[in-house]
């Protein structure tokens, strides 16, 4: 039986205002996420991949209302929680958490390792007394592998990578079903992602935890995520299971990101390459985004918009595909 997604996104567009002029004229619109749908299924992990600036973190971001979207729906357990009020939103927003790149600046240095954590506890009133409250977070600093001890420390005594465990047990204090992971290894040492990519996925199999992975290191992607949606412009190019995506690139896109990303076992002979600048997501190409840096574009390419092609166990947007 198929299982419903626990978040499903349906045309997501969330564009910023560009201001002019001494009265601040709205003169035009970057387009940072444009007609975005995927959905993720209970206990697995999408990743959402692409190069830096194609609108995959204002989609994370975006799905947690930290910043208001243009159009389209998020839905958790078929639910739209863009619409929601704030009283509604309030017990969503206790299962839906997100980790952010930069443990450093993600976390407040005036705050104990205790209050950090303990913030949404006391948020969300989940805990009674002061007992039950030190004893939670004790709880949470085992599940990410620090000794309760820590609790009454300052972020800046840790490392980055205890850092970053710290900012997990932050997510998981208030039993959360869904996190978003704004590249949550990217900031670390090679050794460190290794450690922090191990946790994440023992918590997933042990707690049943949803994840949105967002990243732009393949080989993370390779290891942690179920699905793949490569992301350009603001649009999904192709999305897949990661086995298929990484054997069987459908996307000229997709395929110049694998064979740019040399530290994955991938036959590159048949990939092409990427070149070329990512044009202006305020004026992007009027046919496919891709177009213009494309080694097997042609005259249809720059005319028309591509849709979502099904192709095998996932959808790709080329023409090609379509073939």
């Amino acid at each position: 039986m198929i299982q419903e997604p626990l978040i499903e996104v349906r045309d997501l567009k969330t564009y910023f205002p560009v201001r002019q002029g001494l009265f601040q004229k709205v003169v035009n619109h970057v387009r940072a996420v444009d007609g975005v749908s995927f959905g993720v299924q209970p206990g697995q992990t999408l990743a959402l991949v692409g190069e830096s600036g194609c609108g995959k973190t204002t989609v994370g971001k975006t799905i947690l209302r930290l910043i208001p979207a243009t159009a389209g729906e998020v839905l958790y357990r078929g639910q739209n929680i863009l619409n929601m009020s704030k009283a509604d939103m309030l017990a969503v927003r206790r299962k839906i958490q997100i980790i952010f790149q930069d443990p450093a600046n993600s976390l407040d240095p005036r705050m104990l390792v205790r209050d950090i954590i303990g913030e949404g506890l006391k948020s969300f009133n989940m805990v009674s007394g002061r007992q039950e409250y030190q004893d939670r977070i004790a709880h949470v600093l085992e599940q990410v592998e620090l000794d309760p001890s820590v609790m009454m420390r300052y972020p800046h005594e840790f490392s980055g990578g205890q850092r970053q465990r710290i900012c997990i047990a932050r997510a998981l204090a208030v039993e959360p079903e869904f996190i978003v992971c704004d590249e949550a290894t990217s900031a670390l040492d090679v050794s460190v992602q290794a450690s922090i990519l191990n946790l994440l996925k023992q918590l997933q199999a042990k707690m049943g935890l949803t994840y949105l992975f967002i990243t732009h290191d393949l080989s993370v992607v390779e290891y942690l995520s179920d699905r793949v949606a490569v992301m350009y412009l603001g649009q999904i190019m192709e999305e897949s299971a990661t086995t298929t995506l990484f054997n069987h690139p459908e996307h000229p896109y997709t395929e110049a990101l694998l064979r740019s990303a040399p530290s994955l076992n991938v036959d590159q002979r048949d990939l092409v390459a990427l070149g070329g600048e990512i044009p202006s997501p305020m004026n992007p190409p009027p046919g496919c985004r891709f177009e213009t840096r494309c080694a097997k574009a042609f005259h249809r390419c720059s005319q028309e918009l591509v849709p979502l092609y099904p192709k095998g166990d996932g959808v790709s947007r080329c023409f090609l595909s379509a073939e």
